[in-house]
């Protein structure tokens, strides 16, 4: 008798665990709409508030402070839902001066237990951060962090709804953010296979090259790039290829107004036209981080 319960009791036990499992694999990924925002570090605070604040245009809507009184990050409003998060304090001896990028999502929790279940390393649950937002942070197969942000009433996002959008804003969107990636197959697996992004165009410098690889969130129009690279990048390719690309609708008009803005016109580069066949002027802060401004649509 004590061995046929035994046995009872190990089929049952198989039977929960396979149940659990069937659950597991059922999981459904919550809704990843857009890109929320990208991070960088800067060493010099006037300067950078000098190039996201006056050349660019954004409005600081809010900042977060430490607990001694300092500030740990602020924020420049794109739009409602988009922002460009600036933290001080670049040690010198950094060569990457990207912080994180993050895409909004409907349900945090959700999306959390559903990486879990993907077998995603994921923390053991989600933060509400000082902006008043639920997030939590993960990283990618080529160690960049990324986090996911749920918006919720009261935050400093929504507070400063219908405010710090500044009729100055070279641009009102945030079309993508630019990631180095080293094995695109582990990247595939991560943003394709699980997060559910889709490829939506690949180029490279050349006809015979592939460089780079555009990666659409699941539920919106925002997109990733994919910045291809084989060893280690320089401080200034990374300042390049770790950026964020702003649609504005007349590159000519974006050119005009970017050098009436500083004191040397020639500094700003003449715009052109990428493999894409969209118009693009790119733009770099004074740590060397590029803000790409792009025309919507290719040429004719």
């Amino acid at each position: 008798m004590k061995r046929i319960a035994i046995l009872i009791l190990m089929v049952v036990v198989c039977a929960l665990g396979s149940a659990a499992q069937d659950q597991s694999s059922d999981l459904k990924r919550p809704l990843i709409t857009g890109v929320a925002h990208i991070a960088f570090q800067v060493s010099d605070l006037a300067k950078a508030r000098a190039f996201y604040g006056e050349l660019l245009g954004y409005d600081e809507a809010f900042q977060v402070l430490k607990p001694d009184g300092s500030l740990a990050l602020t924020y420049f409003k794109v739009n409602e839902r988009q922002y460009i998060e600036i933290f001080p304090d670049l040690p010198p001896d950094k060569d990457d001066r990207l912080s994180h990028i993050a895409f909004e999502t409907a349900d945090l929790e959700a999306l959390r237990v559903y990486l879990l279940s993907r077998g995603v390393k994921a923390p053991e649950k989600v933060n509400q951060g000082r902006d008043g937002n639920l997030n939590f942070t993960v990283t990618d197969p080529d160690g960049h962090r990324v986090e996911f942000v749920e918006y919720r009433d009261g935050s400093l996002h929504r507070r400063a709804k219908g405010r710090y959008v500044s009729s100055r804003r070279v641009s009102d969107r945030i079309l993508h953010v630019g990631l180095t990636v080293a094995d695109q197959a582990s990247a595939d697996k991560f943003y394709k296979d699980i997060l559910g992004f889709s490829e939506i165009w690949r180029g490279g410098r050349d006809e015979a090259s592939i460089n780079w690889i555009n990666m659409r969130v699941p539920d919106g129009t925002d997109y990733l790039e994919y910045m291809l690279v084989t060893g280690k990048p320089t401080r200034q390719q990374l300042g390049s290829l770790h950026h964020v690309a702003l649609l504005v609708p007349d590159i000519q008009k974006a050119l005009e107004t970017a050098r009436e803005r500083v004191s040397d016109p020639a500094s700003i580069r003449s715009p052109q036209v990428g493999r894409n066949r969209r118009w693009q002027l790119n733009l770099f802060d004074p740590d060397g981080s590029r803000a790409e401004l792009m025309e919507p649509f290719p040429i004719k």
